[in-house]
């Protein structure tokens, strides 16, 4: 599961990977979790092996690798966003953090239309 610590990052995160006109026409939904902070592993600019991983662009198979390691070794990993550089992410997978979050509310998604407008 990959979602973002702020609801607008996590609009851009999602529009950047599927669209706005997925957001707009399939149906999503936002959620608000809460994690206890020392069980977050946080990825400072200065640890991500290549600094270009950190500028928009294809994920590379190194990038895939480095998340799937510290996926592997953490529940929750807070890593900077590449789509809101003040922005972070908050990268887990729902099975293997199951139980170590709560969900705090959860609503159907609705695109601001003007994010899809028409052609």
């Amino acid at each position: 599961m990959y979602c973002s610590i702020d609801p607008a990052t996590a609009i851009l995160e999602v529009a950047v990977h599927k669209g706005f006109k997925a957001l707009d026409m399939i149906p999503h939904v936002i959620t608000e979790v809460t994690i206890d902070p020392p069980g977050v592993f946080v990825v400072e600019p200065s640890m991500v092996p290549n600094p270009n991983w950190l500028r928009p662009g294809i994920p590379s198979a190194g990038q895939q690798a480095f998340g799937d390691d510290l996926l592997s070794e953490h529940k929750f990993v807070l890593i900077p966003s590449v789509v809101s550089t003040a922005s972070w992410n908050l990268m887990f997978v729902g099975s293997i953090a199951a139980g170590s979050y709560k969900v705090k509310s959860q609503e159907p998604f609705a695109l601001d239309t003007r994010l899809h407008p028409p052609i």
